[in-house]
C-alpha cells in the first residue's frame, strides 16, 4: 500500500511559478511510475505529466510542455512538479498518482492505482 500526500499549491498570478511536491509512504515507491493529473471545476480529471520509476523517462500533456517539469527523488520518496509561466487555465486541483503495476510512465488514468487527496492551484489573471 502506498499513501500519497500533495503539497505546494496556492494562489499565484499569471506568469508566476509554483512547485508541487508529492510525499509517498511505502518501501516500494521507487518501483512505481508516477504521475500528476488535474481537475478543474466541471471538467474531467486530465493527465498533466508522468515519470518512470528511475526518472529517466517523462511524458507531458501538450498544454504544459515547455512550462512544467516533473521529477522525483527516490531516496526521499518524493515527486515534484515545477510549474512555470502559469496561466489562469492551469487553475485546478492537482493530484499525485502512482502505478503499482509498471515502472513505465503512462498518460492513461485507468492505469494508476494510488491517488493523493489533491492540492489546489489557483492562477489569477
Amino acid at each position: 500500500q502506498v499513501q500519497l500526500v500533495e503539497s505546494g499549491g496556492g494562489l499565484v498570478q499569471a506568469g508566476g511559478s509554483l512547485r508541487l511536491s508529492c510525499a509517498a509512504s511505502g518501501r516500494t515507491f521507487s518501483r512505481y511510475a508516477m504521475g500528476w493529473f488535474r481537475q478543474a471545476p466541471g471538467k474531467e480529471r486530465e493527465f498533466v505529466a508522468a515519470i518512470s520509476w528511475s526518472g529517466s523517462s517523462t511524458y507531458y500533456a501538450d498544454f504544459v510542455k515547455g512550462r512544467f517539469t516533473i521529477s522525483r527523488d527516490n531516496a526521499k520518496n518524493a515527486m515534484y512538479l515545477q510549474m512555470n509561466n502559469l496561466k489562469p487555465e492551469d487553475t485546478a486541483v492537482y493530484y499525485c498518482t502512482a502505478d503499482r503495476n509498471s515502472g513505465r510512465p503512462t498518460l492513461r488514468r485507468a492505469e494508476y492505482d494510488y491517488w493523493g487527496q489533491g492540492t489546489q492551484v489557483t492562477v489569477s489573471s
